[in-house]
């Protein structure tokens, strides 16, 4: 026996109405090396009171007046009490201890063969602590897993609230001042006629133009204005303006109606088109891309496919693979889950998110107007 063992004071429920029984039933666990500290009840009453202390294991009778063990194993099931559970009876025989067994009997032994009563009691309450400690760490490993996924959305609305506080000051201070630079040196052209001067004013205002452009990309990247125009506008663009940037050939396939979404999921599914079309562009090799948003069902879903490549088990399995688990947690911020598939002839990404809203019928086909582009500053 471990010295733990040996050094511990087992709290025996004893369940029996012979205290004859019960005093035979100490001397099997002096003699086992057991120090208990045992309380003896023999009705139903008596047993459910004892119910309410807490004990490493009890030990019933099969049959006694008015109760029996198989009642009593009912009982402590039925308090949530994960207390092992040892059915002793001179009168039982095999089929009522394998129902016994059934119904959550930690063991079985018959009253004129106890030499097996110390190990089985040892047995059970150490079966039962492991079950109890499984237990308590599966729940640790939910909390655990909760609290990382809240941790995740935090992280993914404070990286947003940077990223619209960054935009902000790139369109209010950067923005306006390379506009009011733009104006100026409009204004030095009109005035001057030496020729080397305007050249090099015109060369001046084509550096400004291009970090006009600079700053408008990033200022989108960071936060789409365009999705207060609504999220097939924001889709429309984001395809106008991969297919200019990585010369793809991309269409698209809409609600004819606009859509009413929740706050949040707009958001949702720009950054994952968004993280879709950024990976096509760096990995697929992809001549072609298809984009479907659609709402059917009371889901929402927005499918990005394409021709290329496809990915591997291992790309899947990379372990800094953040994107696609980013993707994954930014779903789950507004209920969501993603779907991705990939095979030699291509990668299908799926956003669907469940939403209370009607159902809306795809227009056949929208082709990118080429001219379209919201987000752009006013010319000077």
């Amino acid at each position: 026996m471990p010295a733990a063992t040996r050094d511990r004071v087992f709290r025996v429920l004893h369940l029996e109405d012979s205290e004859l029984d019960h005093e035979l039933l100490l001397a099997h666990l002096a003699r086992g090396g057991i120090m208990a500290h045992t309380r003896r009840v023999e009705s139903e009453v008596a047993f459910l009171e004892a119910l309410d202390e807490p004990w490493d294991i009890v030990i019933s009778d099969y049959n006694m007046p008015g109760f029996s063990g198989l009642v009593a194993l009912e009982l402590l099931k039925a308090n949530a009490r994960d207390v092992p559970f040892i059915l002793v009876s001179g009168e039982i025989g095999e089929d009522t201890a394998v129902e016994a067994m059934r119904h959550g009997a930690s063991d079985y032994l018959q009253k004129n063969h106890l030499a097996r009563l110390v190990p089985a009691i040892l047995h059970a309450v150490d079966a039962a602590e492991t079950r109890r400690a499984r237990v308590k760490a599966d729940r640790d490993l939910v909390a655990s897993k909760q609290r990382l996924h809240e941790l995740a959305q935090h992280l993914q609305t404070s990286v947003e609230l940077e990223r619209a506080a960054i935009a902000r000051e790139i369109h209010d201070d950067v923005g306006g001042s390379l506009t009011a630079l733009k104006f100026d040196l409009a204004w030095i052209a009109r005035h001057s006629s030496a020729p080397q001067v305007i050249a090099r004013v015109q060369s001046a205002i084509e550096t400004v133009s291009h970090a006009v452009e600079s700053s408008q990309r990033i200022m989108h990247n960071l936060r789409p204005a365009i999705l207060e125009q609504g999220l097939a506008a924001a889709l429309h663009w984001i395809a106008l303006r991969f297919e200019r940037r990585a010369g793809v050939v991309c269409t698209i396939r809409l609600p004819k109606k606009p859509l009413e979404l929740p706050p949040g999921v707009p958001l949702v599914a720009y950054r994952t088109a968004q993280e879709a079309l950024t990976n096509i562009s760096k990995h697929a090799h992809a001549t072609r891309v298809q984009i479907d948003l659609s709402m059917a069902g009371g889901v929402l879903s927005l499918e990005i496919s394409d021709n290329g490549r496809g990915l591997s088990q291992e790309d899947l399995a990379k372990a800094r693979s953040f994107g696609i688990r980013g993707l994954h947690e930014r779903a789950n911020t507004v209920g969501g889950w993603i779907d991705l598939s990939s095979g030699p002839h291509g990668t299908t990404l799926i956003l669907s998110v469940p939403l209370d809203v009607p159902d809306s019928a795809y227009v056949t086909e929208v082709e990118p107007d080429r001219s379209y582009d919201p987000s752009q500053w006013a010319d000077v």
